[in-house]
């Protein structure tokens, strides 16, 4: 059974740094590509970044120089560290294994001060 598990939101004052992790179980890891999106109040879901199995990186706009993705596939495990956040940032944050064949339930973040 795959099971694809974000934490790691919250409230956090704009400014403020968080680091999302993206947990899965019953798939290949090491071998899947894994994105994060976002899906603001109103919005359309949105990618924020991906990391494929080889490491090739893609980050939006506004997630480049603030945002790092990362993966550890010993802990089949996908980091989102999050610098200098801001209200607009605020969103229920997904994460997605394979382009969209899996996804997790979403953690949400709150920057507010």
């Amino acid at each position: 059974q795959v099971q694809i598990v974000e934490s790691g939101g919250g409230l956090v004052q704009p400014g403020g740094s968080l680091r999302l992790s993206c947990a899965a179980s019953g798939i290949p890891f090491s071998h899947s590509t894994v994105g994060w999106h976002r899906q603001a109040p109103g919005k359309e879901r949105e990618l924020v970044a991906r990391i494929t199995s080889g490491r090739a990186i893609t980050y939006s706009d506004t997630a480049k120089g603030r945002f790092t993705i990362s993966r550890d596939n010993v802990k089949n495990t996908v980091y989102l560290q999050m610098n200098n956040l801001k209200p607009e940032d605020t969103a229920v944050y997904y994460c997605s294994v394979n382009y969209g064949i899996y996804w997790g339930k979403g953690t949400l973040i709150t920057v507010s001060s």
